[in-house]
């Protein structure tokens, strides 16, 4: 598979294009990184340097791509944070032209806005244009329970709501939704859940709950998730291949007592995910 990937860079850590390109390549695709920013390190830390670089910068990158006649053989077009509308705007134009080329090509979209305990943490205006004008135009997203709850406009306490909310969010145009950290009144305690819905069907997975939270999580999520839909075709398989290898990636830097994602010592499990966890079917 061939992956044009907008996102952040970072020179120290992973997030971004930073946490997605390494793993995808690992599984064995070959990534286009294009940068919206190239930071010396992620903004958890609360400083840092390096410069946001401009939607038509971002654009310009793009344009020469296109240029060496390559968009056609893109298989996927992959996005995570996105700051600022008009930087969206040069994603959208770029997965249009891509699906143009390609009309087999898929936009595989993490629609970043906040988190549970943490409430919004992007601009004003972002969640809605996300809601309004990304996901609409998405074939696969990958929001945490949180930001499905915001997508879907309702509260879900329990994973029939869940589901409906997933179901409200597809009819907007989205085949694929992975949900992650997925918290209700059934989930054991010391568990979280992750649920994938295609048409079909619909899958959890219920993992232990590792005491971390690091920055990056997201991003390595949905390149997992959409490099085994593409390579498997089977929403139950990625959603097993995707969760052992996060899950080896969180035990492994929760290991080296590192804020950092621990993906380098992680990548034989990456490549080659165990059959640790067991998807369930919901319906």
């Amino acid at each position: 598979m061939q992956i044009l990937s907008i996102q952040s860079s970072v020179a120290y850590g992973h997030v971004g294009n930073s946490a997605a390109v390494f793993p995808l390549q690992r599984l064995g695709h070959d990534v286009w990184p294009v940068l919206t920013v190239h930071f010396s390190n992620h903004t958890g830390y609360g400083a840092w340097r390096g410069p946001l670089l401009a939607p038509a910068d971002v654009a310009e990158v793009i344009a020469g791509i296109a240029e060496r006649g390559v968009l056609g053989s893109a298989d996927a077009v992959l996005s995570g944070y996105q700051g600022d509308p008009a930087m969206g705007a040069v994603i959208l134009d770029a997965v249009e032209k891509v699906k143009a080329a390609n009309p087999d090509a898929v936009y595989c979209c993490d629609p970043v806005m906040g988190d549970v305990g943490r409430g919004m943490f992007v601009r004003p205006g972002i969640p809605e244009y996300l809601r309004d004008e990304v996901v609409p135009r998405a074939d696969i997203i990958t929001p945490n329970q949180f930001e499905l709850d915001f997508l879907a406009g309702r509260t879900t306490t329990s994973l029939a709501e869940l589901l409906e909310a997933v179901d409200v969010v597809r009819a907007t145009g989205p085949c694929h939704v992975l949900v992650t950290s997925v918290l209700h009144g059934d989930v054991p305690q010391g568990s979280l859940e992750v649920v994938a819905v295609s048409d079909q069907g619909a899958w959890v997975v219920t993992t232990p709950l590792l005491p971390i939270s690091p920055n990056g999580g997201g991003d390595v999520t949905a390149a997992l998730y959409l490099a085994h839909l593409f390579t498997t075709g089977s929403p139950a398989l990625a959603l097993e291949r995707t969760t052992a290898s996060i899950f080896a990636v969180f035990e492994a830097t929760l290991a080296a007592g590192t804020r950092e994602l621990q993906l380098i010592a992680a990548q034989d499990v990456i490549a080659d995910p165990p059959a640790r966890f067991a998807a369930r079917r919901l319906r």
